[in-house]
């Protein structure tokens, strides 16, 4: 059980002015008219040139934006204290990323707790309801915590055991302070670190008054909220 981590975002041409003739014999026009007809015909090619390079504009913007979200989606936890927007980073940290974007997307965080809070540490969350039960995860990922990412304040990183290297499944936390003895340092079990994943990017003073509710000890956890701190909902942005 992850527990033991206790230890722990056409232009339209007006005005033109036509030459008007009649035609001499059978079909022919004016130089007039012509020379009319050409000028439209040139303004709607210059017309559709524009439309077309707004069009392409337009769709790399798109793509860029569809880009960005691919490597940079955003979740945002709605929480009983306010939001917190996570951008989180799928060029580091991609397995991390997607497991942790299904749990996003099944509802697996909706209507969970921050069940362990150590203010000048680490916010964790991913497991339990108000009441306490614990949602069970899916199978454990590999552990990408040697990606170069640090566990800084205001980071996201995955929980486990400290005994298993690759032991993470749903369990998260925020770090609420620097923490550089949870990063990559080795290969051994107690060395190899918490995967961070993500950063916040709104709602840092959401995350200070998290830091600063009350807690106390029970006989199954540790730094336990006085207070229910609930996860109404976790849903992506971007």
């Amino acid at each position: 059980m992850e527990r033991c981590f206790k230890s722990l975002v056409g232009l339209w041409l007006t005005g033109l002015l036509l030459t008007i003739s009649i035609p001499l014999a059978g079909c022919t026009r004016t130089a007039g008219t012509a020379d009319a007809d050409a000028a439209i015909e040139e303004e709607s090619d210059a017309e559709a040139v524009s439309e077309s390079a707004g069009t392409a504009a337009s769709a790399r913007k798109k793509n860029r934006r569809k880009a960005e979200g691919d490597v940079f989606p955003v979740v945002v936890l709605h929480t009983s204290l306010g939001e917190l927007s996570i951008k989180l980073n799928v060029a580091k940290a991609p397995q991390t990323v997607n497991n942790f974007l299904h749990y996003v997307e099944v509802g697996h965080y909706n209507q969970t707790i921050f069940h362990q809070v150590d203010a000048d540490y680490v916010a964790l969350a991913g497991s339990y309801t108000a009441d306490l039960v614990e949602k069970q995860g899916r199978y454990p990922i590999p552990n990408e915590a040697d990606n170069g990412l640090k566990n800084l304040r205001g980071t996201i990183a995955m929980a486990r055991s400290p005994k298993e290297i690759d032991s993470s499944t749903c369990q998260f936390f925020i770090n609420l302070n620097d923490n550089p003895s949870l990063d990559h340092r080795g290969d051994s079990p107690d060395e190899f670190g918490y995967c961070v994943f993500g950063e916040l990017i709104k709602g840092m003073e959401i995350l200070d008054k998290l830091a600063k509710v009350g807690v106390h000890d029970t006989d199954d956890f540790e730094k336990l909220p006085i207070e229910t701190v609930l996860i109404e909902t976790a849903y992506r942005t971007k």
